[in-house]
């Protein structure tokens, strides 16, 4: 019994073809769509590179571009096929085409899902590539004479005033860390050679900031130095007075940053999903319903189209059975082998002849 099954006469069959021509038109605006918002999403993540640790995370925007390339080509064959549909003169050289057109655009509507869904389950590959890119790019925020590395205390700085944070996780993992670099320090200075060696690493660790932690908005001057000094600074209490320096870190501020753009992104791959899932279903009705006005062979005459030509668990069964029998090919079955003429055919005596040399003609 066929599933979802509707009659079309043959006024609906060609307004359901003018429909479809006109939407699959604007399927290749939504492929346009989705290949400009993986462009956008790759060139946000290339943006920020230098403080991403190397991973997959390029895989949502790669995949988005694929796939908005592979909908405008899909979609404008697709509105080709379904301007001929009008015509069952012309739609009889598509008749071929059109189940397997509708085959993969199927498997095309399905990854469009599957990057939609790639856009909220990404959180946790992004979340570890900001970590650790960030920790090595604090790590060698001193290094601005050595080459690979210079540019990366400018880059820091203008992440942390660009995203109003400070650190990694927050302001206090510049007190594990020598962000000030040795060509800067007086190595005669009795403070510098007691903070050198306090620690075991001999590192000038200060309990300070960078100045790009500061906030500009805070009345007060910026405090970046001694923070937990209550002693070095009037009228100040660290553990009860509210900070004049970014208190968030700028992992946790990229990742809503990024977190943002791909749910929003998300969303609309799966409003696109939607509406070329719609599409397909309109396709597989307008293919069906012309078979068979072709098979009654009443050109102007009422036909049915269907989803499915049978119930979803003999659909099932039906194409399980064929992966089943892909692996058996090669094998000849018996009802077969019965009416095969290569089968019980007598061996002849391939053995040698004694021939006199006699009847045989010499050259000349």
């Amino acid at each position: 019994m066929a599933v979802l099954k509707v009659k079309f006469t043959k006024t609906k069959r060609d307004k359901l073809a003018q429909i479809l021509w006109i939407l699959n038109w604007v399927s290749v605006v939504s492929g346009i769509i989705l290949f400009s918002l993986g462009l956008f999403l790759k060139i946000e993540i290339k943006k920020r590179n230098e403080v991403m640790a190397k991973g997959d995370i390029n895989s949502v925007p790669n995949m988005l571009i694929s796939v908005g390339v592979i909908a405008c080509i899909i979609n404008f064959l697709g509105g080709k096929i379904c301007y001929d549909c009008s015509d069952a003169n012309k739609f009889s050289r598509w008749k071929l085409v059109m189940l397997p057109y509708i085959v993969c655009t199927f498997c095309f509507t399905f990854c469009i899902l599957v990057g939609a869904l790639m856009c909220y389950t990404m959180k946790n590959e992004l979340e570890e590539s900001l970590y650790l890119g960030l920790r090595d790019a604090i790590k060698f925020y001193k290094d601005t004479d050595i080459p690979g590395r210079c540019f990366l205390k400018k880059t820091v700085d203008l992440l942390q005033i660009g995203f109003h944070c400070c650190g990694n996780n927050g302001f206090r993992d510049w007190f594990e860390i020598q962000w000030v670099s040795a060509r800067y320090l007086n190595m005669a200075s009795k403070e510098v050679q007691d903070r050198l060696k306090s620690n075991v690493d001999g590192k000038f660790l200060v309990d300070g900031v960078p100045f790009s932690c500061c906030n500009p908005s805070s009345p007060r001057p910026c405090i970046q130095y001694q923070l937990t000094n209550n002693s070095a600074h009037y009228n100040y209490d660290f553990l009860t007075e509210e900070l004049n320096i970014w208190v968030k870190g700028c992992r946790e501020a990229l990742l809503d940053y990024y977190t943002t753009i791909m749910r929003s992104i998300g969303i609309a791959a799966l409003l696109i999903w939607l509406f070329e899932l719609c599409v397909l279903i309109g396709v597989r009705y307008l293919q069906t319903a012309m078979k068979n006005v072709l098979l009654l062979g009443d050109l102007e005459g009422e036909s049915d189209g269907w989803l499915l030509e049978n119930s979803f668990v003999e659909t099932a069964k039906y194409n399980i059975s064929i992966i089943k029998n892909l692996g058996k090919a090669n094998q000849i079955s018996t009802v077969s082998g019965m009416n095969d003429p290569n089968i019980n055919v007598q061996n002849t005596d391939c053995g040698k002849t004694n021939v006199s040399t006699k009847s045989i003609p010499a050259a000349r």
